[in-house]
């Protein structure tokens, strides 16, 4: 006798919370469309009329990393999604936000011939912040991202040792002060990855990434991929 598991568990929309047939997608085809997508450059995410891997904000910006991708901007609905995950507790939203960042990595691939890389990074909560938070949401979606795409997940590899305070409200330059020294490397032998992806929730300035991209330049890592869930 074969189990229909549909009539004991009945999954909805993690949004509208209207019944879902396949209930590990967290949300219904309408809600998926009501997410705004946009045109964006391939480097740093900043909006564009047309496609293209770098644009004129690249130069005046020193960004360390390779490629972005992001699943949207940092509007409704997806702000909310990742405000109640990252703020609220609802850690089982992981997947339901992994799924959408995965489509758009498919995307990435169909329009800038995104390669993918040989092992992800997520970036790393200070333990004290992680401790009082319960879990690290990019490492969650790091570790989502590489299960579905059979690539290693290097969760202990960067370190954040500088508790520093948080970056909300802090300009650019301010943010860039605040990291200084954040982030240290522990490795017990060479590394052996060339491409790599870091993973994080919601892209601001890129201060953060450039600190632990800079980083992995010193170790040989020739490409670096950001992945994210919003572009601010």
């Amino acid at each position: 006798m074969r189990l229909n598991f549909s009539e004991f568990f009945q999954f909805s929309c993690v949004l509208c919370q209207s019944p879902l047939k396949l209930g590990a997608n967290g949300l219904c085809s309408r809600c998926q469309r009501q997410i705004p997508r946009y045109t964006y450059c391939g480097r740093c995410g900043a909006p564009l009329q047309y496609v293209a891997g770098y644009c004129g904000n690249c130069y005046r910006h020193a960004f360390i990393w390779d490629r972005l991708v992001v699943i949207g901007r940092y509007d409704e609905p997806l702000s909310h999604l990742i405000h109640h995950f990252k703020f609220q507790k609802k850690f089982w939203l992981d997947r339901t936000l992994a799924r959408l960042l995965l489509l758009e990595l498919y995307e990435a691939r169909r329009i800038y011939g995104l390669t993918f890389p040989q092992a992800i990074i997520p970036v790393p909560l200070h333990h004290l912040r992680q401790w009082q938070r319960g879990y690290n949401q990019s490492d969650l979606l790091a570790k989502v991202l590489s299960r579905w795409l059979n690539i290693p997940c290097l969760s202990h590899i960067v370190k954040r040792v500088k508790n520093t305070p948080t970056q909300r409200g802090l300009s650019a330059t301010a943010r860039c002060r605040n990291l200084n020294n954040a982030f240290k490397i522990t490795l017990s032998s060479p590394f052996p990855y060339k491409r790599i992806a870091l993973v994080d929730d919601v892209i601001t300035t890129g201060s953060t990434l450039n600190e632990i991209a800079t980083l992995l330049r010193q170790l040989g890592v020739q490409e670096i991929q950001v992945w994210g869930l919003a572009r601010v």
